[in-house]
């Protein structure tokens, strides 16, 4: 019997201007295609520019009256960070909807941003990090939900707080955690600082469950020459219907961001046995993000290393 797709309902989104990182391919560009095809005033920021378009033409198949912008980012230089916040702001839009998708997974070797800084903790937690930073004058206006996508990783290992960047001992999966659990720290600081000061913005984190997605294929720019050797058998497991698919894995960051109401400080993710798959669904928060005071150590920590200060009230 066919597998019956899993999907959710997106509200009409026009006159929601929203910021997705990551959305050029897989996951993300099923997340993009959503929310253009909903109404929304897309903005993608993109590491490479023909990927980007690549994205641009598929998602205006799906949905031609999209409203999509290509910018330019990476997220692993804080300075093409810092120019993507100079350039937004310069413009006064409000950003009503921020998605944190965009990631790094695996490097079979320890490698670093432009910055010095381990290449996962770097790309995935201070690069967002930062560029929340820059654009929170734009977050506030749009009261604007924010959704940080992390992983199931950040159910196991711990943050490397003596050593963050893992110049002592290199551990990809360990480093892939640390980077994951810190993005998830910072996201629910940044709902609870909002919360005290007014700024008006909430957020969420959400996480895709395990599926064929493109973090496992071959990532030359990585030193990864081939597929990671568990792709085969989650691809596998996915048309069993024991994991997610591509398209399913997006549907918690899509339903953390764009459900009706209050939804801050919350965790989306699939439904099924130990989050693998399965429908979207509000989760237990994992244990290594429930500690308020590791939030605020996170926030400290983020600030210190990326330079990026957030106002204390």
């Amino acid at each position: 019997m066919p597998r019956r797709p899993i999907d959710i309902a997106i509200p009409p989104l026009h006159g929601t201007r929203i910021l997705l990182t990551g959305g050029s391919d897989g996951m993300g560009l099923v997340i993009a295609t959503r929310l253009a095809a909903a109404g929304a005033e897309l903005i993608l920021p993109v590491r490479n520019p023909r990927k980007g378009e690549a994205a641009l033409a598929a998602i205006r198949e799906r949905a031609p009256e999209a409203t999509v912008t290509l910018r330019t980012l990476d997220l692993s230089s804080l300075e093409s960070v810092a120019a993507l916040g100079e350039t937004l702001t310069s413009e006064g839009e409000p950003i009503h909807v921020f998605i944190g998708n965009a990631g790094v997974m695996h490097p079979p070797e320890r490698q670093t941003t432009r910055d010095g800084f381990e290449l996962q903790f770097g790309t995935n937690h201070l690069g967002h990090a930062a560029l929340i930073g820059h654009l929170l004058p734009l977050l506030r206006a749009g009261r604007a939900r924010v959704t940080l996508q992390i992983s199931i990783a950040a159910n196991q290992g711990a943050v490397n707080w003596d050593d963050p960047n893992w110049e002592r001992s290199y551990d990809s999966m360990g480093a892939y955690s640390h980077s994951k659990i810190s993005y998830g720290l910072f996201g629910l600081e940044l709902d609870r600082r909002s919360r005290e000061a007014g700024w008006g913005i909430t957020a969420n984190l959400s996480h895709p469950g395990v599926a064929p997605t493109s973090l496992l294929d071959a990532r030359p720019e990585l030193g990864r020459d081939r597929a990671m050797r568990a792709r085969g058998l989650i691809t596998l497991l996915s048309r069993l219907g024991v994991l997610g698919t591509v398209a399913s894995a997006g549907l918690p960051a899509l339903m953390a961001a764009t459900t009706p109401g209050d939804q801050g400080g919350k965790f989306f993710g699939p439904d099924g046995i130990r989050g693998l798959g399965g429908r979207p669904a509000e989760q237990t928060l994992y244990s290594r993000l429930r500690g308020a005071d590791d939030g605020r150590r996170m926030w400290d920590l983020t600030q210190q290393l990326t330079r990026v200060t957030f106002p204390s009230a």
